[in-house]
């Protein structure tokens, strides 16, 4: 049931959040990049279910990864960067009917809110009991986060597809990190980075009013 083909490593994805910032707090598009590939890796170890939302971000993923290795690549070093540069030149669409559908700003939009349900649902893992449902877990964590933007159609999908997931010991196994107690551990270091990423995106967006975009 699980591809249990030591793809994914709980340490790849403490590693890349690590990198992730700058000293002074700016986020690197290639490692927020990077650490999503590692989500990505981390979502289809537990199997299809959670290709919807994979296929999503890996769609995202290289769209952001044009805008790196393009002409204006200079200009997506970080993802403050990207903002500034983006709302200068006027490349991001406030309204449904603009030019600029696949901007950076929105399409990095879209990863940060899924990456919100992700570190939700990985801090609910960290902090779970021998008895604690991933199902429940991982809606609950969907429905603070991610539901919100999801149409009726694909909350419906997603609500069937978290309750047949596998228990908490086969997540633990898929984080390829020892122990019960070494992931529990290592979660610990990963959240809080994934986090710290999470709200510095969250307060630039806030303050250029990027939250919303269509």
């Amino acid at each position: 049931y699980l591809e249990m083909a030591g793809s994914f490593n709980l340490q790849n994805v403490v590693d890349t959040y690590k990198s992730c910032l700058s000293e002074n707090k700016e986020i690197y598009i290639k490692y927020y990049i990077a650490g999503w590939r590692e989500l990505v890796s981390f979502m289809n170890s537990l199997g299809s279910l959670f290709s919807f939302i994979s296929k999503d971000a890996v769609s995202k993923i290289q769209i952001m990864e044009t805008f790196l290795m393009g002409e204006n690549g200079a200009h997506y070093l970080t993802v403050q960067s990207m903002v500034k540069f983006e709302l200068n030149n006027k490349l991001v669409d406030f309204t449904q009917s603009g030019s600029h559908p696949e901007s950076g700003c929105r399409t990095l939009l879209r990863l940060h809110r899924a990456l919100r349900w992700l570190q939700l649902f990985l801090e609910r893992l960290r902090t779970s009991t021998e008895d604690s449902k991933t199902s429940i877990m991982c809606s609950e964590a969907y429905n603070e986060s991610l539901a919100q933007y999801h149409s009726w159609f694909i909350q419906t999908a997603a609500r069937l597809a978290f309750r047949t997931l596998p228990g908490r010991d086969a997540f633990f196994e898929v984080m390829n990190a020892g122990s019960q107690q070494q992931v529990v551990a290592m979660l610990g270091e990963a959240t809080p980075l994934i986090s710290e990423v999470h709200q510095i995106t969250e307060d630039l967006y806030a303050k250029n009013k990027l939250l919303e975009l269509p």
